[in-house]
């Protein structure tokens, strides 16, 4: 496998993870308004990343590959704030979930803001 395929796959990997973590964690809120509510909120946002991030990967430009990922970041950025919101609500009780996946969520936007960067640089 070369070093770009190699790359690909481990941020697909990354972005299932993420997807299964963050429904785990919906599954642990409580089953009250607030808590059904922002955990179906969480498991839209925090899910589709992974399944937008494989249509970019077949996309049929550069410019419609740009557009695919932009809306994955969106994604990441809304559920970065959802898990900011349990964090502070509280909706759970042991945090260190939640810190890990705001890390995870923050190295991913990262990733994503790099690679539209990168992609926008390609199409000068």
């Amino acid at each position: 496998m070369n070093d770009n395929v190699k790359k690909n796959y481990d941020l697909e990997e990354r972005l299932i993870s993420f997807s299964v973590n963050i429904m785990n964690l919906a599954e642990q809120l409580p089953h009250s308004r607030t808590g059904n509510y922002i955990g179906s909120q969480i498991i839209r946002s925090g899910s589709a990343p992974a399944l937008i991030y494989g249509e970019a990967q077949s996309a049929e430009s550069r410019k419609d590959f740009i557009h695919k990922m932009k809306i994955a970041l969106k994604e990441l950025r809304e559920t970065h704030i959802a898990l900011k919101i349990i964090k502070r609500k509280p909706l759970v009780k042991n945090f260190d979930k939640v810190d890990d996946l705001i890390l995870e969520c923050n190295e991913l936007i990262s990733i994503f803001v790099s690679s539209i960067k990168t992609a926008q640089d390609n199409l000068k």
